[in-house]
């Protein structure tokens, strides 16, 4: 969430930045008049408080109907508190002046794009063609429903390899691996700024347990370092984490149902980054490097994508999208995202540096595998239906080639 500070004293600021990103600025209002309402109802407690302090033994009667009065206000002042929290966390974070403007993805610009563009002398396929019985979607549907599937074989193997591949390419970086939990408590998700998340009935949640399966693993190691204080010459502190993650996919029924691009589980490598305030727009450049040097190490085609206002994550104040050259649909596809969420996040979970400030949160794709998955396939078929492992994954593999069955 925003600093309730900044948003009073930067109003206009804050209504540009929702308008930027094609939101109604409505709810800052909203915000003013509930943190208005709710301070002064602070001021009229310590008022009636101090009253009573002043108050000798013989004002009994004086200070029992100071003491209800009190009794009287305190359900106003918590429900002016629980509407003034309702609105600031509707209240995304604000973009970076460079970022560009716009009113959805199509405005959104390209950066830059390296690695060829495969030209297959033959009709190339996708990838559920060319992965056979390796993916299994339909026992998975039998088992599970739906946009779930069984990953075998090769495939399997291939996974295995991409996850060891990421973490040495990262390690040497000063990056954590962690293993991060896939449940989290419903006050960690909203402290994660998480609210739109949920709000679109994307997440999936077990109210049994008051706990929601993450969308990402950035959902659970944001909050390793919730309520702490870290060591400023520990800063910036790296971690990549693998996870399974789970999406409801809501609002995209009836688009990308053929293959496992759109899952509702998939695992996932995820770098995350805490660093001084200062430092924030340095790291989000060195992420996307990170990125770049992953996506170039396996050889596949791609462009970096400067996200526009419109098209940004809720939480974000600067994103970057790499696309990867999908051949059975001739156009890039989104493989990888990066962010800088500032103090957006770090607020809501009370990280601090030693030297008393937020830290800044960043996240940053390492690998999502089943995209990935799709993108060697359909980028490394050949006339025959074989498919071409990465130089690159071929020593975790242990093959040149994918057996299909």
């Amino acid at each position: 969430m925003l600093d309730p500070n900044f948003i009073r004293e930067n109003v206009d600021k804050v209504r540009e930045g929702m308008k930027k990103r094609g939101m109604d600025a409505g709810i800052v209002d909203k915000f003013l008049a509930a943190d208005m309402e709710w301070r002064t109802y602070l001021t009229e407690e310590e008022g009636i408080r101090a009253q009573r302090n002043v108050l000798g033994k013989e004002d009994r009667e004086r200070s029992g109907a100071l003491k209800r009065e009190l009794k009287e206000k305190e359900p106003l002042k918590k429900d002016a508190w629980m509407r003034r929290e309702e609105f600031l966390r509707a209240i995304p974070n604000i973009p970076e002046a460079r970022v560009p403007v716009g009113k959805d993805e199509e405005d959104n610009v390209e950066l830059s794009s390296w690695g060829k563009i495969p030209k297959f002398k033959f009709e190339p396929k996708d990838h559920m063609e060319l992965a056979g019985p390796l993916i299994n979607k339909e026992k998975a549907s039998e088992v599970s429903g739906s946009r779930f599937s069984y990953i075998l074989g090769d495939l399997a193997l291939l996974e295995f390899a991409l996850i060891k591949y990421v973490f040495e390419k990262l390690l040497p970086h000063g990056f954590i691996p962690v293993i991060p939990p896939v449940l989290v408590k419903s006050k960690t998700m909203v402290g994660m700024g998480k609210t739109k998340f949920i709000e679109d009935e994307d997440a999936y949640y077990l109210p049994a347990d008051d706990l929601y399966l993450v969308g990402t693993a950035e959902d659970s190691i944001g909050p390793l370092h919730s309520n702490e204080i870290i060591d400023i010459k520990e800063l910036p502190k790296r971690y990549v984490g693998f996870s399974t993650a789970f999406r409801r996919e809501a609002g995209t029924y009836g688009k990308d149902v053929k293959g496992i691009l759109r899952s509702h589980q998939f695992d996932k490598a995820e770098m995350f980054s805490f660093t001084r305030p200062e430092d924030s727009v340095k790291e989000n450049e060195f992420l996307l490097k990170m990125q770049e040097e992953i996506m170039r190490g396996l050889g596949l085609p791609y462009r970096v994508v400067y996200i526009c206002t419109a098209d940004m994550g809720f939480t974000a104040t600067n994103q970057y999208d790499i696309e990867t050259w999908l051949p059975s649909e001739g156009k890039y596809r989104e493989s990888h995202s990066c962010s800088n969420t500032t103090d957006f996040q770090s607020r809501g979970l009370n990280i601090k540096s030693s030297e008393g400030e937020f830290v800044h949160m960043l996240n940053a794709t390492g690998v999502a595998i089943g995209r990935m998955l799709i993108y060697i396939l359909e980028n490394n078929q050949t006339k025959d239906g074989k498919i071409k492992i990465p130089k690159a994954l071929q020593p975790y593999v242990g093959k040149k080639e994918i057996k299909r069955g």
